[in-house]
């Protein structure tokens, strides 16, 4: 008898956690928010600056270091992720979907190394999602 596979553990990719959220937003405005200084910091690190090139490198303030892997002008940022101290990096993607005159925001890490890793970041994506329904929408709109 095969063992069910743990919550998030793929077969090739290791752990890996998604998180999306709607929100009532045109997708260019949101974009241009989450790809800018203020954006890039809460779901990438302070001083996160990114070249929207294939193949070029970033820091941010706290040492975590990539490179990125595909940028899509007003759809899809992939790059790699890998936190000051790790031996290991992960993959993040973050796309932004027209829903109408809404817009569906997701992130999505993959190559993680265990579940803890995985809630930890599933609790960080969901903290993102937050800040960034904080910054962008009247309280009365959330």
């Amino acid at each position: 008898m095969t063992r069910p596979r743990p919550t998030g553990l793929t077969k090739d990719a290791g752990y890996e956690i998604g998180v999306s959220r709607t929100l009532p937003l045109p997708p260019g405005t949101l974009w241009r928010y989450i790809t800018g200084p203020e954006g890039l910091a809460l779901w990438l690190g302070r001083d996160a600056d990114i070249t929207p090139e294939r193949g070029s490198a970033y820091r941010t303030g706290d040492g975590t270091t990539g490179e990125v892997r595909g940028y899509h002008e007003g759809s899809r940022i992939r790059l790699t992720h890998r936190p000051p101290g790790s031996d290991q990096e992960s993959t993040v993607q973050m796309t932004v979907t027209p829903r109408g005159e809404k817009s569906l925001l997701r992130f999505h890490q993959e190559r993680l190394t265990s579940g803890a890793e995985r809630e930890d970041r599933r609790r960080h994506w969901q903290s993102v999602m937050d800040e960034v329904t904080g910054a962008l929408l009247p309280e009365g709109n959330r």
